[in-house]
């Protein structure tokens, strides 16, 4: 199978090439610009094209002309006017998003679907989980939506027998799989663009709740089919992890090795590890070794990622998400003994901010300044007014710590000035700040 992907660059589908290249079937592809998941692409040796006029049909029309091209998978961000999608049409070839390569590779492959749900914390949990899998050295397969500090971003082993995936319910993506276990991490409503109400977003987790064999519950929400883990471990106790929601987040992890375990009786020779060249080794696989090697979890790419001396990037861009990632800057601040901590936040999505508008109360509470950027505008409703930075500072219930800012050199200063005065230096953005940020204090703009 000859897999063409428009979009390839991006953490949606950049992921998804590399686990479709590692179970052997060729992959290629274009992007407008280079992304997070470029450079492992490169490395794979996998074909694309980047730039505008890669993406004109040309790059398309060659592999096709090349007999390189059966597929056509194309990112949701694509419109449908586009040259590649179109021609791809034209050529007769079998188009799609990236839910039917998935499932695909799912059945060929003989995997059991580990999938990962919930509005915050299914980026990191999966993470963790794919984390514990390799410090333990069972074989995993996996695809995240990010970049990973200690492995790629996606990963075919022939030796597994799951795959752990990121299930977003943007696009209802999620609810193309019936996964042998899901992990539903939050609930909480997102993407008025999608599902036009709560009880529409409501629905969509519990159908995709309805369609998995097994069930690991996170939060309890009023009038959706998640419920409270009973089995909940003490976590402040046991975690030395930064912040509740990424303990949390560790906390369900754990739960789901355990069930991986047990469902293909990985527990080999009196319970005791694969080698895996880690002081791990011969240590039972019990809830006291998931903790600790959790307590060493790396993190991942734009979750409370460390980009400097005490400046850290995050993809917080939503109120809960937004409180969880204060609370965990506010920690980590006050563990290396820092003055305070100071954020800046870019809104994602003007269609977004006005279901959310009124969440922002008592988001930032406990920081010592806060400067709100523009809004990053994607997939807009062109006729909703478009809330500027001081409509929001004015909801909360500590305005005077906010200020209306650009990301140009006056606030990369503002933030040099205070990460020099020993504040912690939090940004959190779904859109082009970070990059931003990361060339204020590094040079880098890749993210």
């Amino acid at each position: 199978m000859n897999i063409y992907i428009s979009g390839i660059s991006g953490t949606g589908l950049g992921p998804l090439a590399l686990m479709a290249k590692d179970a052997g079937l060729f992959v290629c592809g274009s992007d407008l610009s280079e992304g997070a998941v470029t450079d492992e692409l490169r490395h794979k040796n996998i074909p694309l094209e980047i730039g505008e006029s890669a993406q004109d049909g040309k790059f398309l029309q060659e592999m096709y002309d090349q007999s390189k091209v059966d597929w056509f998978v194309y990112t949701s961000a694509l419109p449908e006017n586009h040259p590649e999608l179109i021609l791809a049409q034209k050529l007769g070839l079998r188009v799609s998003k990236r839910d039917e390569l998935i499932a695909y590779l799912i059945d060929k492959l003989g995997l059991k679907l580990v999938a990962v749900a919930g509005t915050h914390g299914k980026t990191t949990t999966t993470a963790m989980i794919t984390w514990t899998a390799l410090s333990l050295g069972l074989p995993i397969s996996y695809l995240i939506g990010t970049t990973l500090p200690f492995a790629e971003a996606g990963k075919y082993d022939a030796n597994s027998s799951f795959l752990v995936y990121e299930a977003d319910e943007y696009d209802r993506n999620f609810l193309h799989f019936s996964p042998w276990l899901s992990v539903i991490t939050t609930v909480s409503y997102d993407h008025p663009d999608i599902y036009p109400t709560k009880l529409d977003y409501l629905r969509a987790f519990s159908k995709f709740e309805g369609q998995s064999e097994n069930v690991i519950h996170g939060n309890a929400l009023e009038g959706a089919a998640v419920i409270q883990n009973s089995e909940i471990i003490d976590e402040k106790n046991k975690f030395s992890l930064a912040g509740e929601a990424r303990r949390y987040d560790a906390n369900l992890a754990i739960q789901a090795i355990f069930e991986m375990v047990e469902e293909e009786d990985l527990r080999v020779a009196n319970e005791t590890l694969i080698s895996n060249g880690k002081s791990y080794v011969g240590q039972k696989i019990n809830e006291e070794l998931l903790i600790k090697i959790l307590n060493d979890f790396p993190g991942v790419g734009r979750r409370f990622e460390r980009i400097a001396d005490h400046v850290y990037s995050d993809y917080g861009h939503h109120p809960e998400e937004i409180a969880a990632t204060i609370e965990m800057a506010k920690e980590e601040a006050e563990r290396l003994n820092l003055s305070g901590v100071v954020a800046i936040y870019e809104p994602h999505q003007n269609v977004r901010q006005h279901e959310i508008k009124d969440g922002y109360q008592d988001a930032f509470a406990g920081i010592s300044k806060l400067y709100w950027l523009p809004t990053y505008l994607v997939r807009e409703d062109p006729s909703l007014e478009i809330l500027n930075p001081q409509d929001f500072i004015d909801s909360l219930s500590n305005s005077e710590i906010g200020e209306p800012a650009n990301p140009d050199d006056t606030l990369a200063q503002k933030i040099r000035d205070y990460q020099k005065n020993n504040y912690l230096i939090l940004l959190m953005t779904a859109g082009p700040a970070d990059k931003w940020l990361r060339k204020v204090f590094n040079g880098k703009t890749e993210s």
